[in-house]
């Protein structure tokens, strides 16, 4: 473990043995709390002391331990196993968990950032972490039982990436119109069924599979189920080749009578669907920072282009179109940023925040498809190769309007959330 994991793991073990000595209640009290007194005294983007040594350290870690591997990664098609292990040691895949149970019982903000600082370096690492933590721990989190969370966060927290499977091949912004079902036999349930486009699948070893356990109740008898990797008849495909974000696995599950205990129902029986769309909507707030983080990287890496590269004896930044362009890009990505901490915030103050997560996404999507273009622009003919970094981030992107929520979907929510406020 170098320098840069051990200071990490130092500061996660600094929270941990802190959070150890309040009770839970306490400290989700003391969360709530210094929320509300942050955002209602100091700007969106004042962190808190732990929340900036967390973003330094981080943003340290990814351009000493990840970028060096990023185009071998993205190449492989595949996260290096160094780098996931290096994810674990460091306390990166444990950040909400308690640390009773070896997390670093940090906020959720200090994800947000997280997720930030790794995708200013890259996108694929940051989705591995970002649905690792916003998604599956938070299940776990808010819905385990004692012995679910006792047998299952310590090994997410430590050496176990997990998938949190929803989509199905005929089940894409329609989820609940999913397939796949889990029949009741004796004290066990067999289900049967196919997921498509998983994350973190290629690697992971614990899977959340939703499953209808009671078709004739329509989306009401969606289910959520605990499934390990080496289970008798489950298996994984191979990963997708995809336009970007290559190193994060996405491969298709396939669930043949596959059995599992009654006690591998994660929550209520016939709440899945709850689960999904509740973890789902804190989940648009980590991808609303990877795009954040991504536009920035993409912005930190073209702006010094500009000031070196020269044209009719002068750079280009000083051009006064060139600076037009910049400023706007530049104060639309704070504006997604902004959208993102406000959604994060909101998270933790336990405030209703679905309408703030969909336009978080909704707009950090738009906005970093917007910069790489316009990077890719600035720094002309060098752009369009792969000798720039740029092109990867324009490849990236794209996947930001689709998953978790395409862009009309986002739309569709915000929509929603509009007419209930003013038929009141």
């Amino acid at each position: 473990m170098n320098s840069i994991t051990r200071q990490i793991a130092r500061n996660v073990n600094k929270f941990s043995r802190r959070n150890a000595s309040v009770t839970t209640v306490h400290r989700q009290q003391t969360q709530v709390e210094e929320a509300n007194s942050v955002s209602s005294r100091l700007p969106l983007t004042h962190l808190s002391e732990d929340e900036i040594i967390m973003k330094e350290t981080v943003s340290r870690l990814a351009q000493e331990q990840i970028a060096p591997y990023v185009r071998e990664m993205e190449n492989e098609g595949k996260i290096k196993d160094s780098v996931l292990k290096m994810c674990f040691d460091s306390g990166l895949m444990g950040i909400e968990i308690n640390s009773d149970y070896g997390g670093a019982g940090c906020n959720f903000m200090t994800a947000i950032i997280t997720v930030e600082e790794l995708s200013k370096v890259d996108p694929a690492v940051a989705a591995l972490v970002d649905i690792h933590n916003t998604l599956v721990n938070t299940v776990f989190n808010k819905w385990g039982n004692q012995e679910q969370k006792e047998k299952y966060l310590p090994r997410l927290a430590t050496d176990t990436v997990a998938s949190f499977a929803l989509s199905e091949p005929s089940s894409g912004s329609d989820a609940f119109a999913l397939k796949t079902t889990a029949k009741k036999d004796g004290s066990d349930y067999i289900l049967n069924g196919s997921k498509m486009w998983i994350s973190n699948s290629d690697v992971a070893g614990v899977f959340l599979i939703m499953a209808n356990a009671n078709p004739s109740a329509g989306y009401k008898g969606i289910t959520c189920f605990i499934v390990e990797r080496d289970t008798p008849g489950f298996s994984v495909a191979k990963p997708e080749k995809k336009l970007g974000i290559s190193a994060s696995g996405t491969c298709m599950l396939n669930l043949d009578n596959v059995r599992v205990p009654e006690s591998a129902i994660l929550g209520e029986f016939g709440k899945g669907y709850k689960i999904a769309a509740s973890i789902l909507n804190e989940g648009r707030i980590g991808i609303a920072a990877q795009m954040v983080g991504l536009a920035q990287g993409c912005l930190d890496h073209t702006i010094p282009y500009t000031l070196e590269r020269q044209q009719f004896g002068k750079p280009i930044f000083n051009f006064q179109g060139m600076q037009y362009q910049i400023a706007e890009v530049a104060t639309e990505i704070e504006g997604a940023r902004l959208l993102t901490y406000n959604a994060a915030r909101m998270v933790e103050a336990k405030v209703p925040f679905m309408k703030e997560a969909a336009m978080a996404k909704f707009y950090a999507a738009d906005i970093a498809q917007k910069a790489t273009i316009r990077c890719i622009d600035w720094m002309g003919g060098v752009g369009f190769t792969k000798d720039f970094i740029q092109e990867k981030y324009y490849r990236d992107v794209k996947i930001g309007s689709i998953y978790e929520g395409t862009a009309n979907m986002q739309l569709s929510t915000i929509a929603k959330c509009i007419e209930k406020e003013y038929k009141k």
